[in-house]
This record gives structure tokens, sequence and C-alpha cells, in this order.
């Protein structure tokens, strides 16, 4: 249908290779970034480019930061090094960041382990992170995603952790605050109850 307008072809074809951009949106991509003028589009480029150029994995705990400057996680002298909040990805840790209740450091995995995509444990942060508990460590926060590989990905940490002297943990599980509970999946409601605390 489009086959006569190659160039538009070719846009779709780069933006369909974009993860988390839904097929049905693709086309509304394409028109938004067409119907930019000139020098909004070179900047959206060049933010792209100098982004690319510029931000690179820590070294330590592996989330972004730009090359010329330090983690501001890491480095800062307000972060507690004895707590390690292991993430899946950067875009968890921004969560919990917008919390503003956690003060300690972090570390992402990069991904969860998930055969069917190809994804072990040797293309995960995993050795990484158990290189990098030392005397300080005193706990290790498990934040994966509560999804079969996020589950999957955090025993798997756990069983590697268990021949460091450190607490394991991981996030609390169950009822989201201000929901119902006749709204809520048997699964939800029994991890809540299993995991009940002191009122």
């Amino acid at each position: 249908m489009i086959d006569h307008l190659p160039t538009l072809v070719q846009l779709i074809r780069h933006l369909q290779q974009v993860p988390y951009l839904a097929s049905k949106n693709i086309y509304r991509v394409a028109d938004y970034l067409i119907s930019l003028d000139a020098p909004k589009a070179e900047q959206l480029c060049q933010a792209i480019l100098e982004a690319k150029n510029n931000i690179i994995p820590c070294p330590q705990c592996c989330s972004w930061q730009e090359k010329s400057k330090g983690c501001i996680y890491c480095t800062s002298p307000k972060r507690d090094r004895a707590l390690i909040c292991v993430v899946e990805t950067w875009q968890e840790l921004m969560s919990i960041e917008k919390t503003g209740g956690y003060h300690g450091v972090y570390h992402v995995l990069g991904g969860v382990i998930s055969p069917l995509d190809g994804i072990g444990p040797e293309d995960l942060t995993i050795e990484h992170l158990l290189k990098r508990i030392n005397q300080e460590t005193k706990e290790i926060i498990l934040a994966t995603n509560q999804t079969p590989e996020g589950e999957a990905t955090a025993a798997f940490i756990a069983s590697k952790l268990k021949k460091f002297p450190v607490t394991i943990t991981c996030l609390a599980r169950g009822i989201p605050v201000g929901s119902s509970l006749e709204y809520m999946d048997k699964l939800t409601v029994y991890k809540a109850l299993s995991e009940r605390r002191p009122f």
C-alpha cells in the first residue's frame, strides 16, 4: 500500500526494530517524525547521537552514567553501600528512585533469565554482582518483577548468594494500596496472606 513511498517504508522498517513500540503506533510515530520541522528533527537526531556517544554502563552497578562523570548512585556519599538493590533494568531502578525511600546502591542485571528468548545467566550481570560483594555488604534486595522469569532469576541469584554472609531479601508482595480484595486475583491474595506482617 505504501510501496510507492520507499523512504517511508525504510523509516517504518527501522521503527519496527524498536522494542516496546506497539505495531499500531508505528505509523503514528512515523507521521510525527515526518511532520517535524527540519530544526526539530535535527535536534532529535543530535540528541540520540549524543546519548549514544556519551552514555555508558557504570562499571560498578551497570546503570547508565555520563561518560565524563561518575555514576550518581555509586559515587554519592549519601548512599548506604551495605545495601544493594538488584533490579532487572534501568527502568525499575528509576521506579524505586521515584519513591524517595531507598538510600542504598543498585545493581542492574540487564534483563532476566529467559530460556525461550535464549537468555541465560551468563547473558546478565550476575557474576559481576557476586564479584562486587565485600565485607561492607550487609543485605541484597532482590527487586525483580513478579513474573515467572523474574522469580526464576531471583531464585537463581539467591542460590548463588548462599555462600556469602549477607541477608537476602525481596520486595513485599500482596495487595496494592487503595485496592479492594474482591478485585484481586487469587495469587495476589495468597501472597498477601502468606507474607503478612505484624500490625
